[in-house]
């Protein structure tokens, strides 16, 4: 089979799985999960709306959907549309096979443009890369997410990631911004694996919140402390959840974090990528500045469940 037949094959069973979705302030794409209606998205795309209109590949209007549930820390949500008999899930592949110069397509909805089709390669696998806040977005750190030369432009995010064997293996997400954040830097895109999304779209459809990410967290509500001169000077601590790691390992209120596993933490972004990369049930040693005084603190890392 050609390259070209291929590509062909492969959009050919793929893009029907893949919907446009609106929301009263804009559009994006999404991936139907089930023959029950489930649809996987980012959750910038959903936002804070509650309900939705989708529009689906074999259906000349929109159907209506509403929110199932959204977990920001890995930019996932769910939403439903109620079934239509004309549903076509989609198959998702394992994301941990994927391998550098696998070629990929991403599907998705970019500018309005539905049923847009973009291909490129896989040009690195398991990145730890932080998401800008924007529009419906506070910002956040993804782990283990899929970088692509396939082009990823706004619409695109929620679609789909397919390999040439029709499978998705990612969820396109954002494009790298070019330095001064002047434009997107061509050819760099990110899609959450395959992987993060069979880990966190059952427990949203089941329970609409998430309670088994998978990804560390110390428990505490933080924001990053500058210095006399306005520089990043660590991440003071604003709030810690009662029971949780921090609480159970003596972390306060008015603490500033300096270091975490041994790696600076001199902002609040720094420390997210920093805790990305670490396992829950790990002990760490948290370095903390208490009342102008340096002291270590042995943390054993909890899980970041939804809020």
């Amino acid at each position: 089979m050609s390259l070209e037949e291929s590509f062909e094959r492969t959009i050919r069973r793929a893009l029907p799985s893949v919907v446009e979705i609106r929301t009263g302030s804009g559009l994006g794409s999404g991936v139907i999960w089930d023959d029950e209606g489930n649809i996987v998205t980012n959750a910038h795309v959903v936002g804070t709306a509650q309900t939705f209109e989708v529009q689906l590949a074999r259906r000349a209007g929109t159907v209506p959907a509403r929110l199932v549930g959204t977990y920001p820390p890995d930019d996932l949500a769910v939403i439903r549309v109620e079934r239509t008999g004309d549903l076509q899930p989609a198959t998702f592949g394992d994301s941990a096979a994927a391998d550098v110069g696998d070629i990929v397509l991403a599907m998705g909805n970019p500018l309005g443009l539905s049923a847009s089709v973009t291909n490129g390669i896989i040009s690195a696998t398991g990145r730890v890369v932080s998401e800008p806040a924007g529009e419906g977005s506070p910002g956040t750190v993804l782990p283990d997410a899929i970088q692509t030369s396939a082009d990823i432009n706004p619409g695109n995010s929620g679609g789909a990631l397919v390999n040439l064997r029709s499978e998705v293996i990612g969820i396109p997400t954002l494009a790298a911004l070019s330095p001064g954040g002047s434009g997107p830097a061509p050819g760099i895109g990110f899609a959450v694996s395959s992987a993060r999304v069979k880990l966190i779209a059952p427990q949203l459809i089941r329970d609409g919140r998430v309670t088994d990410s998978g990804r560390a967290a110390l428990g505490v509500g933080v924001t990053t402390v500058v210095d006399g001169e306005g520089r990043p000077a660590g991440v003071g601590v604003v709030s810690v959840t009662p029971g949780g790691p921090a609480a159970t390992a003596g972390l306060l209120p008015g603490d500033v974090i300096t270091e975490v596993a041994g790696q600076p933490t001199p902002d609040a972004s720094t420390l997210a990528t920093v805790l990305a990369g670490q396992r829950v049930d790990t002990t760490v040693d948290v370095a903390v500045v208490r009342d102008g005084e340096e002291r270590a603190v042995r943390v054993t890392l909890g899980d970041l469940q939804s809020s």
